[in-house]
Formats: C-alpha cells, structure tokens, sequence
C-alpha cells in the first residue's frame, strides 16, 4: 500500500486559456452562490434581518450616489489606461474571457448577479463586522488575480473603500450594489465592443 505523499502536491496556476466557456461560467456562478450564502449566514449569524437590509428606500438618492461614484470610477479608469501600460493593469485575460464575445443581456446578468453577491457579503456583513477599511483589504486580496500588479489591487482597494464609503452615507446597501453593477456592465460592454469597427 502506496503511503500519501503530500510533497508531491503541487498548485499550479491554470491558465485561463485552457478553461472551456462553459467551466468558466460554472465557476464564475458557483463562486457567486457561495458568496451570497456566506454573506447570508453571516448576516444572521450577526442577529440581523436580511430583509431590512435590501429594503428599498423610499427615494431614489441611492441611485444617484451609485450613479455618480460608478462615473466617478469609470472616468479615473478610462483616463489611466490612456497612460499605463496594457500588461500592468492585467488580469490574466479572465474579463476578456469573460465578456469579449459574450450577448449584452448576459453581462447584464453577470454584472447585476456579481454586484448583488458580493455586495451583500463585502458591504452587508463584513462591513459591518470589520469597518470599511478592513472590508476593502479583504475585498481586494478575494479579487486574487490581480494581485500580481500593485496599481490593479491598489485599484480595486480604492474601489472597495469607496463603495463602502457610499454605503455609510446613504445608510442603504442599494448605493454600492448600483455603482458596482455600473461599474462591472460598462466594463464588460467596453471589452464586448472595444476594436469592433477597426478595419
């Protein structure tokens, strides 16, 4: 009988071009599921009400501060990518993956599922627990494949930080669930589009 041999265990990073669509959307909701259940238990387990939570307020000023930080985000993005090299700013090519031949209904669907999930997780129960600035360092280290560049991990620490910030002014987490869904559809629409029309 073989005894188990731990050294020869390896991790190896897989490269997002021998993933099949299919395993890759697999992943991408599964990851998406599991978040939102964490987030819900956790909520609970905190001794809150979920329901109250997504509460919709009864004006729509939520929207406008979502609104506003989204443009916020995508105008600083749009304007470093004028100056930053291409390669430092990668992500492995999952969001070309993801998004560059995919329908404009489906990224609809991936940026509302993603802005729901985590924002439940990030903003409803670990803000809670740890505070914004806590929730932001975690936010970013979850995001794992940018962490081989500082600008994108210190960008989606920004990011983070400043969904949590909204979410603490308007006292309603319908704010940074609006931004991150903005954020993550226009994202994907300019990765859809981006070339088509060059000759």
């Amino acid at each position: 009988m073989n005894k188990f041999n731990g050294r020869r265990w390896r991790f190896r990073p897989v490269s997002v071009d021998r993933v099949s669509d299919r395993v890759l959307l697999a992943n991408l909701y599964a990851t998406q599921f599991l978040t939102v259940i964490i987030g819900i238990v956790w909520i609970i387990l905190q001794g809150r009400n979920v329901f109250s939570l997504l509460a919709v307020p009864e004006t729509a000023e939520f929207a406008l501060w979502g609104t506003g930080f989204a443009a916020l985000v995508l105008a600083a993005d749009l304007l470093l990518a004028r100056f930053i090299r291409e390669d430092a700013v990668d992500d492995g090519g999952v969001n070309e993956r993801l998004f560059r031949r995919r329908a404009v209904w489906h990224i609809a669907l991936i940026a509302a599922l993603v802005a729901f999930c985590e924002e439940l997780l990030f903003r409803g129960a670990v803000q809670y627990a740890f505070g914004p600035y806590w929730t932001s360092v975690l936010f970013a280290a979850v995001h794992v494949r940018y962490l081989r560049h500082w600008l994108p991990t210190g960008l989606v620490f920004l990011v983070s930080y400043g969904l949590g910030w909204i979410m603490e002014e308007t006292g309603t987490i319908w704010a940074p669930m609006v931004a991150h869904f903005l954020i993550d559809f226009t994202m994907g629409l300019i990765i859809r589009f981006r070339g088509e029309g060059k000759a």
